[in-house]
């Protein structure tokens, strides 16, 4: 599985990259931060999946970088996606090295 790191990401992001953000957190966690993705929480990815087939580099995330594990292992198995990253330790990490 691909991954990124914060650093990386808010690197990408600052430069404009094409990437496409999903957050697979819950409604309530999306609310109280996020770093402008798309909420697509776990429970509805297989109904969104046309969101991550149509996108280009798509980075998800979810608090800790466990559930955004599982909806990209879960897209791969299911439709062969090879274009996911992961973004480590979340959202928890990007607090951590970009502090509110």
């Amino acid at each position: 599985m691909q991954s990124i790191t914060p650093f990386a990401l808010k690197t990408a992001i600052d430069n404009q990259e094409a990437i496409t953000l999903i957050d697979v957190r819950e409604f309530e966690e999306h609310q109280q931060f996020h770093i402008g993705g798309q909420l697509i929480p776990l429970n509805t990815i297989f109904e969104n999946v046309d969101v991550f087939k149509n996108a280009g580099q798509v980075v998800v995330y979810c608090e800790k970088g466990i559930r955004s594990q599982i909806a990209i292992q879960r897209l791969e198995m299911k439709f062969g996606l090879t274009h996911l990253i992961n973004l480590k330790g979340g959202m928890s990490a990007w607090k951590k090295q970009y502090p509110l």
